[in-house]
């Protein structure tokens, strides 16, 4: 009976963990930029090394290392009327899977894995992003607070005929 509970419990905190990131995934298609940004802990960092073998964001370069701050930079500069990136037609799609708990490091923290897809459609093109989404997440009372994303596209060296404008 014990094992049950066990595996209950372990398949609760599995399916708490999905609806999360599936949850995270609707802010960024929805452009509900302030509620994603809200996903992270006072101290949480949003992480996209330009190459997968980098351990750390000191000093080496980055796609994306930011912090709440930055991120509400960004999401201002994006928001903002004038802001001619916004002007054309713009939408993502992001799809989510193979979900999985690499650990607990210590009393309410998790270490998940996922894979992504991501279509971005901008001015009639659409570009395709994919790869491996490590997050280090924080119990909230009953949710979670992202302390890191780690966001590794396997075409982080693609040449790209205009930057990113938001988070993938």
């Amino acid at each position: 009976m014990s094992g049950n509970k066990a595996a209950n419990s372990g398949s609760g905190l599995q399916a708490a963990v999905e609806e999360f990131l599936y949850r995270q995934a609707e802010f960024l298609d929805g452009k509900q930029w302030q509620d994603y940004i809200d996903l992270f802990t006072a101290d949480g960092t949003y992480w996209m090394p330009a190459d997968p073998a980098h351990t750390h964001w000191d000093g080496v370069p980055s796609i994306f290392a930011e912090d709440c701050n930055l991120m509400t930079v960004r999401m201002k500069r994006i928001l903002h009327p004038d802001a001619w990136s916004q002007k054309t037609l713009w939408h993502t799609s992001h799809v989510l899977g193979n979900v999985r708990i690499c650990g607990e490091p210590a009393p309410g923290e998790v270490m998940v894995q996922s894979r992504f897809h991501v279509m971005e459609l901008r001015r009639e093109t659409a570009r395709h992003f994919a790869g491996r989404y490590q997050h280090h997440l924080m119990k909230a009372g009953e949710d979670f607070r992202i302390k890191v994303q780690r966001v590794d596209i396997i075409n982080a060296q693609a040449p790209f005929d205009y930057v990113l404008q938001a988070w993938i």
